[in-house]
């Protein structure tokens, strides 16, 4: 397959990246916005809330991850590059997308949910951990898409 035929599995790749960071970068912004609100006011709660403004960023680490496992299953870093027919470059292109749109959908409501632990734990410290488990109750839905594009990737022979 000639070198050009990659560029629907590597398209995958990088809507896989691109999806999942756009999604992080919204809810890491949201997230970060609301703890800005709370340090204007208490700057020493910074270390606090940097736990609930980091955590959405999780997504865009999992969307780099499946843009990487599927470079490495077409051999494109220093393999030899894979045989591809067109049905398996439109197979690695699909297997792509669940850690993409997961992360996008879920890293931005993540973000919002992360907003409201910084409020919550702006009133009361002692609740930060609470606002983390709800945060994190949002992140299994990214690592389920994580999960998806790793065993889809797993199953297409080449």
């Amino acid at each position: 397959m000639e070198l050009f035929s990659y560029a629907i599995p590597v398209a995958g790749a990088a809507l896989a990246v691109f999806l999942a960071g756009f999604g992080s970068s919204i809810g890491i912004g949201i997230a970060g916005q609301a703890a800005d609100g709370v340090l204007s006011e208490d700057p020493d709660k910074f270390g606090s809330l940097l736990i609930l403004v980091a955590l959405p960023g999780t997504q865009g680490i999992y969307g780099l991850l499946g843009g990487f496992l599927v470079i490495f299953k077409l051999g494109l870093l220093g393999g030899t590059p894979a045989e591809l027919n067109l049905v398996q470059s439109w197979q690695i292109f699909f297997a792509a997308l669940p850690v993409g749109f997961a992360g996008w959908i879920s890293g931005i409501h993540q973000g919002k949910v992360c907003a409201a632990g910084v409020a919550m734990a702006a009133k009361r410290p002692e609740t930060l951990m609470k606002g983390v488990i709800y945060g994190a109750m949002v992140e299994t839905y990214a690592i389920f898409g994580l999960i998806a594009t790793i065993l889809l990737l797993q199953g297409i022979k080449i």
